[in-house]
């Protein structure tokens, strides 16, 4: 089978995109991280069942005794990965934060991580507008996909408009050039200011908006120890650009990784305080399935 006819075979690319709660700064000197090795067990479990073809992490953890998160993850799953620390620009003293990342064993940024070969990366700092001491950066991965190259970026803002605005600019940028997939744990809701740098005229596409116009797919907070759900925002979303129709490039999307597993002891115990979003996506000519 040749041509378009190939083209059309081939299913459609599957996007997730997740936090993995890390247990917060002090966590590794604590030594409480949560339950973080059987959480992300939990979230392996998930993932090979779903089988993405790219998965997005932001605040992914490292540390000595943690190891790096996303190495871990991507080396169980058998994936490329690229990861940036956000912690280690607290300042603009090298000594300083190097020295702050050291005595607290921890550092945290995203991830992005690829069944498929990553070809070069990227990282963007983004304005501190509102939260001078909250470093945070844009990472763009390009992914070697097979039919054809993808650029995937990947952020975990603070509430603060100027960070959406600064990476509308970029991503609509390379947009112009190809298709593009934009990730992230924004800390905004889709109504909030600053977000229709992303999602405005002309803009991106919310590949979860599309497939589900009405409905709340809340994302945050879930408390990992709870009995139940207690998600009452959406905050996570994974965008697409950068093709002719954005609207009918989103096949699937939904909520995943909301379920919850039981501790040792029996107690739940919930993959991360947020929950994933996945998204099927036909781009480079291929079709949703009918």
């Amino acid at each position: 089978m040749t041509g378009a006819h190939a083209a059309d075979s081939q299913p459609p690319l599957r996007v997730v995109t997740f936090n993995p709660f890390h247990g917060g700064p002090a966590s590794s000197w604590t030594g409480d991280t949560e339950d973080l090795d059987a959480r992300l067990g939990m979230v392996l479990d998930e993932l090979r069942g779903l089988a993405p073809d790219v998965v997005a992490l932001q605040a992914a953890s490292e540390g000595r005794r943690r190891g790096v998160v996303a190495r871990r993850l991507a080396e169980a799953l058998g994936f490329h990965y690229v990861f940036e620390p956000a912690t280690t620009r607290v300042s603009p003293i090298g000594f300083f934060n190097r020295l702050v990342v050291t005595l607290l064993d921890f550092a945290e940024g995203p991830a992005v991580l690829s069944r498929f070969a990553i070809t070069s990366s990227e990282v963007y700092e983004l304005p501190r507008c509102l939260k001078r001491l909250e470093p945070r950066v844009l990472l763009r991965a390009d992914v070697a996909t097979p039919r054809g190259p993808l650029a995937v970026f990947t952020t975990h803002t603070t509430d603060d408009p100027c960070q959406l605005r600064r990476i509308g600019e970029i991503v609509r940028a390379r947009a112009a050039h190809g298709p593009i997939v934009l990730t992230g744990d924004l800390n905004r809701l889709e109504t909030s200011d600053g977000m229709e740098a992303l999602n405005g005229p002309g803009g991106l596409v919310d590949a979860f908006r599309a497939a589900h116009p009405g409905a709340v797919g809340a994302t945050v907070y879930q408390r990992i120890d709870a009995a139940g759900p207690t998600a009452t925002r959406r905050v996570d979303y994974i965008f697409v650009g950068g093709v002719a129709d954005g609207g009918r490039a989103v096949c699937a999307s939904r909520v995943i990784l909301d379920r919850p597993g039981h501790r040792s002891d029996g107690r739940a115990l919930w993959p991360s305080d947020h929950y994933g979003v996945l998204a099927d996506l036909a781009i480079f000519g291929i079709q949703c399935a009918p």
